[in-house]
């Protein structure tokens, strides 16, 4: 009997009962507007702030609409200038250097490692040929790089880190929170996201001035005193009427989903990993199939998995890739010539200036990717492992 699996991949869980009862006593007092409240009310947008600020220990938390919205206001409340270049991962998601050319910046690639995360001697040489400001450190997948070493760099290069942590809600590297070594950490809420409001986003940081801009940016309507998680009432004075306001707040209706997520989030965080440790069990020391080392000073919460196929061609990951999907496994390849879904990679990007990455583009060819969404028992995942293996076998042997 051939094996089949018939789940999602693209199913979370449903919301909590909890967070769908402080949803609807939101909607029935009808102040959705994080500015419409009444006497002697805290915002749920508020609240949400002050617990994401205290989870990541970060001195200031703002709530945004989304993680890409994110990104941008970190970047103009950092201080970008026109034209200037922010170096970022080669591989990463659309929204990254979307939000660098939405600021006016000019995203330069950094070579990545076979592990997923940046190449810090590439890094090194970028730095030097590009005299470069900024760098905009993707945690694609959830994967950290060692983030000792990349600080001591930067620092030394005097480059402000903007991470983007979309897929490391609730990492860490040696103890330290993912969003909390650079000057900015922002985060998504979206849904395949660790907590899910469909849309939605944070950033904190501890820099009073950038706490200050990144308020008048998202649109206070000088209304920032009721930010119990921002920037202290006297730091706007010298900002308030020459910072735009891009409106792009998160609503109350939003933080109430959010509020009972991000305190189980340890909770899920554990789940996740069980299933990532089960994947990675099932599919480790398989002839063909290469997984990514995950150092023991990273905390990781993982809500995908990835592997290499890298003795296969091109032709031969489409035959896997096809065999596994007709057996109900959804796998995406970072290899395929265009872009489907969230596989789009740097030369899909037109608006960015061409860049020459064959160290990046060797490892992309052969990288498979899929969701693991809490949805998935155990069970199910070992029956993954199963199809996958058999699928590369099958391949292998005809390649025999």
């Amino acid at each position: 009997m051939v094996l089949k699996f018939t789940g999602s991949f693209t199913q979370q869980e449903a919301i909590s009962e909890k967070a769908i009862e402080a949803a609807i006593a939101v909607m029935r007092h009808g102040r959705l507007h994080r500015y419409n409240v009444i006497h002697g009310e805290t915002a749920e947008t508020v609240l949400l702030e002050q617990e994401f600020a205290k989870s990541c220990g970060a001195k200031y938390c703002l709530a945004v609409a989304s993680g890409g919205y994110a990104l941008t206001t970190a970047l103009r409340a950092s201080g970008i200038e026109k034209d200037d270049i922010v170096l970022t991962n080669a591989f990463t998601l659309a929204p990254v250097p979307g939000a660098i050319h939405g600021a006016g910046g000019r995203p330069v690639f950094v070579e990545i490692t076979k592990d997923l995360v940046l190449d810090l001697d590439d890094l090194k040489q970028k730095i030097q040929s590009t005299n470069a400001k900024f760098l905009m450190l993707s945690h694609m997948r959830g994967h950290l790089v060692d983030m000792d070493a990349l600080i001591k760099i930067t620092n030394n290069a005097g480059i402000k880190v903007i991470e983007d942590c979309a897929h490391t809600m609730g990492a860490n590297w040696n103890g330290i929170p993912s969003g909390r070594s650079g000057v900015i950490g922002c985060f998504s809420t979206q849904t395949f996201k660790h907590i899910n409001s469909g849309e939605g986003g944070f950033l904190i940081t501890d820099d009073v001035e950038v706490m200050a801009r990144a308020t008048m940016l998202s649109g206070s309507y000088m209304l920032y005193e009721s930010h119990l998680a921002g920037a202290p009432v006297e730091a706007f004075e010298n900002i308030r009427y020459d910072t735009p306001n891009c409106s792009g707040r998160m609503d109350n209706l939003r933080a109430a989903i959010l509020r009972p997520q991000l305190a189980d989030l340890p909770i899920q965080a554990e789940r996740w990993n069980k299933r990532y440790r089960a994947l990675e069990s099932g599919l480790n020391q398989f002839e063909d199939i290469r997984l990514t080392t995950r150092p023991s000073k990273e905390y990781f919460v993982a809500s995908s998995f990835q592997f290499c196929l890298p003795k296969f061609t091109k032709k031969q990951i489409m035959t896997f890739v096809s065999g596994c999907e007709a057996r109900g496994v959804q796998l995406k390849w970072f290899g395929a010539s265009l872009p489907i879904g969230f596989t789009s990679r740097h030369d899909s990007w037109k608006y960015v200036d061409k860049q020459k990455l064959p160290k990046t583009d060797k490892i992309l060819s052969v990288l498979l990717d899929m969701r693991i969404p809490l949805t998935f028992s155990m069970e199910d995942c070992d029956l993954i492992c199963e199809i996958i293996k058999q699928e590369v076998k099958k391949v292998s042997l005809e390649k025999g």
